[in-house]
């Protein structure tokens, strides 16, 4: 058998590739009362599997595991390189779901957002406000259980500078107007959608708690990602061709914003590890090289730049130009 691809995806892309279900207010039998995961799953909490010798995450999925300086390290080092991609993971779910998600999805709900939205939007998006918290509660608590049981420790994660990057180019390119910039920041969140974590539920080899935060997370997450592609459709439609304009040139660089992979704690946990500082740029170097990079967020991508290519953003005046400058084009 063919062995598979190691990814080469940052956990903020490593998000699930399903086919998203239709929005509760378009599809009868979605009652999010009855099937969102707050409302219906139940608390996923860690067994005795740590001593079976279940894995904390898909290896194929760390982009430097198979790196020769990582691969000589004794077995409890990788394994703890696995943890905290785990913990690296989970600890950017729960900052980008509450600081990015709900910031922009409480101005929908609340109908402070600038976009006239129906009473129906506005009550999907306090739902959606509602799974995000879940999401950012459930990642949090996992981390804490696996890191009680297993006794590796969490390392100091910083999500602002992250924040910070979205942020500076919605300021550059809509200065006036900063509501409008952090909607279209979770519009691109929310339909960006990658293969890899569609296997981490399937890998019997992985932590089941692990396994099912994935699933849960996913299953919620097919309709945001409808909610979200129809928001823009009628975000688009409310604005001039001034703003369009504007709203063109912003979106490829937040595309590649949000998929950039943070190698700050990629670099903390290889030094954690015992890799000295030089050793620890060559694996990055090698594991994170730029025309893998692009790839990856090309692939990432796809979907959000079809949504802009349907509504007829990259065909506003220099959009196209900008699209391929970021690489998001063929």
């Amino acid at each position: 058998m063919r062995a598979r691809p190691r990814s080469t995806e940052s956990p903020q892309q490593q998000r699930d590739d399903r086919t998203p279900a239709e929005s509760p207010r378009t599809d009868p039998h979605h009652d999010w009362y009855l099937r969102a995961g707050v409302r219906s799953a139940p608390r996923r909490v860690l067994t005795d599997e740590l001593a079976a010798g279940q894995l904390f995450f898909p290896p194929a999925l760390v982009p430097y595991l198979d790196h020769p300086l990582v691969r000589a390290l004794p077995a409890d080092r990788r394994d703890e390189l696995l943890a905290r991609h785990l913990f690296q993971y989970l600890s950017f779910t729960a900052h980008f779901e509450t600081r990015v998600v709900n910031r922009a999805t409480d101005s929908i709900a609340g109908g402070r957002s600038g976009i006239g939205a129906s009473a129906a939007v506005r009550l999907d998006a306090y739902r959606i406000y509602c799974d995000e918290g879940y999401h950012s509660l459930y990642s949090f608590d996992v981390v804490d259980q696996v890191s009680r049981a297993s006794g590796i420790a969490v390392l100091p994660y910083d999500f602002t500078p992250f924040l910070r990057r979205l942020d500076a180019i919605g300021e550059q390119a809509l200065p006036d107007a900063p509501a409008l910039a952090q909607l279209l920041q979770v519009v691109v969140f929310e339909t960006l959608i990658t293969a890899i974590l569609n296997d981490v539920p399937r890998d019997g080899r992985v932590l089941t708690v692990v396994r099912d935060i994935v699933r849960d997370h996913a299953k919620d997450e097919g309709w945001h990602h409808v909610f979200f592609s129809r928001f823009f459709r009628e975000l688009w439609a409310q604005q001039d061709s001034e703003q369009r304009e504007r709203i063109a040139r912003c979106v490829p660089d937040l595309i590649r914003a949000s998929l950039l992979p943070d190698l700050r704690p990629v670099r903390t946990a290889l030094s954690s590890a015992g890799l000295v500082a030089g050793k620890v740029e060559e694996v990055v170097r090698d594991a994170y090289a730029q025309r893998r990079v692009d790839d990856g967020i090309r692939a990432a991508s796809r979907h959000s730049v079809r949504l802009f290519q349907e509504t007829g953003v990259v065909d506003a005046p220099g959009a196209h130009d900008a699209f391929a400058a970021a690489g998001l084009l063929p």
